[in-house]
């Protein structure tokens, strides 16, 4: 993740994703910065992801819950996921880079 709406990236240590697909079927685990571990699942459409999410804060250890829907932008050959997503009804937006 290089971008949050929703908290402060730390550079040095952002949060990582790793995705996994079979048809429109998409799942995966996230860790890292303010997140303990976290999980997601949800559909590609070839156009839109959209999942539901569920991770543990490292500051106090709640559990965050909510939906997004990421497009897929393809800039200068690297896959960007421009993320929106919804944590307690306030919407956010988040960009994570293949790297």
């Amino acid at each position: 993740m290089v971008s949050s709406t929703a908290s402060r990236v730390d550079p040095d240590r952002p949060t990582e994703f790793r995705y996994h697909q079979q048809g429109q079927l998409t799942w995966g685990e996230y860790t890292g910065d303010t997140v303990t571990q976290g999980r997601f699942v949800g559909a590609f459409d070839g156009e839109v992801l959209a999942i539901s999410f569920a991770h543990e804060l490292a500051a106090d250890r709640s559990v965050v819950r909510g939906s997004a829907e990421s497009r897929v932008e393809v800039r200068e050959g690297i896959v960007h996921l421009v993320e929106t997503f919804f944590v307690d009804g306030v919407e956010h937006e988040s960009v994570c880079v293949e790297v």
